[in-house]
């Protein structure tokens, strides 16, 4: 990647239904923190209503893995068979060229992948659900997913609460609204420093 680093990255990681993404989203509303969010790019199908090149880059399975040969990616990972997700990194080139920082909602071993690579230039953060009842509960309360696509994702969960130590910050999720505050505060702090 270009040395034009003078952007830091913000990753925000945490199993399926912790509200990563509620947090995320809340944090690119605030300005001041002079934020962009980082498309991921994945091989699996759209879902819903989202578009290509604001909720994710769909590439083909081919072309994702011709990514990879040629090293495109920042970090990626084969979430489920065939399911791949990564981070470009021409992605988040084209924010920093912007004088942005970049903002993730990414898996925990992509989040910490980006942290290895930029120890000192990243924030990585841990979103918690208070505990796996209520994180089954969300999961149903979406109501996006068949109930065999919920319990693939509540059985990882375990093993991605157990790397949250390794994460700069924790954020436990029972309230919204504190959670929300948390991590502004934590983002903003790190923003200016």
């Amino acid at each position: 990647m270009s040395d034009k680093r003078q952007g830091k990255l913000i990753v925000f990681s945490a199993p399926s239904g912790s509200g990563k993404t509620t947090i995320v989203r809340h944090l690119l509303k605030q300005e001041e923190l002079n934020l962009e969010f980082s498309i991921s790019a994945t091989s699996r199908e759209k879902r819903g209503k989202e578009k290509h090149g604001k909720d994710y880059y769909y590439l083909s399975l081919a072309a994702f893995k011709n990514k990879i040969k040629g090293d495109e990616f920042l970090e990626w990972e084969e979430v489920y068979r065939d399911n791949f997700y990564g981070t470009l990194k021409t992605e988040v080139e084209r924010i920093w060229a912007k004088g942005k920082h970049v903002i993730f909602d990414i898996d925990v071993s992509g989040g910490l992948r980006i942290k290895r690579k930029f120890p000192e230039q990243t924030l990585a953060v841990f979103v918690k659900p208070p505990d796996l009842n209520e994180l089954v509960k969300r999961l149903k309360e979406r109501g996006e997913e068949s109930e065999e696509k919920i319990s693939m994702r509540v059985s990882k969960a375990p093993a991605e609460l157990a790397t949250a130590p390794l994460f700069d910050e924790i954020v436990v999720n029972s309230d919204l609204d504190t959670a929300l505050k948390n991590a502004y505060n934590l983002v903003s702090e790190f923003v200016k420093s």
